[in-house]
């Protein structure tokens, strides 16, 4: 059976200036929500946890310990 790769989950490493794809994909899932990022909108993560968030309100209430 052939998966459908126009929605697969990429595998990201986190860098602080941007981040390496290691396995492509349309998306990656936010760690806090699970909601879906597209890499083309991916703007938040954590290059410590390496982690990634789909907004600044979840990447900073994560950083405080809130998520």
């Amino acid at each position: 059976m052939l998966m459908n790769s126009g929605n697969s989950e990429a595998k990201l490493v986190y860098g602080p200036n941007g981040f390496r794809v290691m396995r492509p994909g349309q998306h990656v899932t936010c760690a806090v929500t699970g909601d879906p990022i597209p890499l083309e909108e991916l703007r938040y993560w954590s290059v410590e946890l390496q982690e990634p968030y789909v907004s600044a309100q979840i990447a900073t209430k994560r950083a405080l310990g809130h998520a």
